[in-house]
């Protein structure tokens, strides 16, 4: 994700989270961490047709990373692309070197706990109220990182991955290098999770 990027992400944002989107300044200070030497974020974003139609985020402190935003266009839910950029993030984590990655859900949002589920997210616990105005619950989920390839360290794996010049989904997801894709994985809708966030 780009600076040019944060107008078509807005719109997106405020479609699939009216009530909680985040503010241009939200993003443009994650993408301030997100270049240069102690770079501690990682923004990816989707295109199809040269619309925006999707956008992901994972901050990493300490060894642990932190899946921040996943969203997709209603249009792009069920092809696969939240496996795509959740993949993405999970290849981020591992450059960046965590040992494990967290992340909130709201509790009613099914579709996304599937997805995380698939690539071997397990349920640790919950945060009452932590989606707001609504005040709906988070569940917190963990994945434990093991190979340098990201592979979760139990025997579960996520999808495979194709390669990067092979896109086999409707959109690719893009970042400074464009990321792998691969087969269609399970339906994934918004699936947000910071304090501000739902």
């Amino acid at each position: 994700m780009r600076w040019w990027d944060i107008p078509p992400v807005l719109e997106l944002e405020h479609d699939l989270f009216p009530e909680d989107a985040w503010s241009a300044g939200m993003f443009w200070s994650e993408l301030a961490h997100a270049r240069g030497i102690g770079a501690s974020r990682r923004y990816v974003v989707a295109e199809l047709d040269g619309r925006l139609v999707g956008y992901g985020g994972l901050a990493a402190v300490d060894g642990t990373g932190d899946i921040q935003t996943i969203a997709t266009a209603r249009d792009q839910w069920g092809t696969g692309l939240g496996a795509r950029l959740l993949r993405e993030l999970l290849s981020a984590a591992t450059a960046f070197e965590c040992h494990e990655v967290l992340l909130e859900v709201r509790v009613d949002n099914t579709r996304a706990q599937r997805l995380y589920e698939r690539f071997g997210f397990e349920p640790i616990g919950f945060r009452r109220g932590y989606y707001q105005p609504g005040n709906v619950d988070a569940l917190v989920m963990r994945l434990t990182l093991g190979a340098p390839d990201g592979t979760p360290a139990d025997t579960s794996t996520p999808p495979s991955v194709g390669s990067a010049t092979e896109p086999s989904g409707p959109a690719t997801p893009s970042g400074p290098s464009n990321p792998p894709s691969g087969p269609s994985d399970p339906p994934s809708g918004p699936a947000q999770g910071t304090q501000t966030h739902g």
